[in-house]
């Protein structure tokens, strides 16, 4: 029987083994999908990736944008102009999570159909399939970009 893990401590975060880690810096309800949105549309606005997660409140957003940033998997580029312009977009950390948030996706999908598909509860358009080729990224991230623990 395999003992128990020692605790460490990393800026601030708790945790016993690397996975408790890993869910502790992108879990939650909203960061993996900002995550993926951000890993399969490119670089992003806030009103862009608000628009995208219309049940969420400004202030969970910015909470959550704000910690994805602190901890090194997004990056915010402020342009300096009137009215201001902010833009978000992955790390090479943060592209490092996307083809796993490709796979939960394609699990639920797979999870939607296995359990008779869904009925749409509001009006609006279902979630198009799976992008083909270099899993649904957005090209920007395509072209050279390494991932975290790549060449590093």
């Amino acid at each position: 029987m395999p003992s128990q893990c020692a605790t460490k401590e990393l800026q601030g975060r708790t945790y016993r083994c690397f996975f408790e880690l890993a869910l502790s810096v992108m879990g939650g309800k909203w960061k993996p999908i900002v995550l993926y949105h951000l890993g399969q549309n490119g670089v992003q606005r806030y009103s862009e990736l608000k628009r995208h997660l219309p049940e969420v409140t400004d202030r969970m957003l910015t909470r959550q944008l704000r910690e994805l940033e602190a901890d090194g998997l997004i990056t915010r580029e402020v342009y300096r102009q009137v009215p201001p312009r902010v833009e978000y977009s992955l790390t090479p950390q943060g592209l490092g999570l996307f083809p796993i948030l490709v796979s939960m996706r394609d699990w639920g999908a797979e999870y939607e159909a296995a359990r008779g598909g869904a009925r749409l509860v509001t009006s609006g358009e279902p979630e198009p399939a799976a992008p083909k080729g270099a899993g649904g990224l957005h090209p920007r991230y395509q072209a050279g970009v390494q991932t975290c623990g790549q060449g590093e």
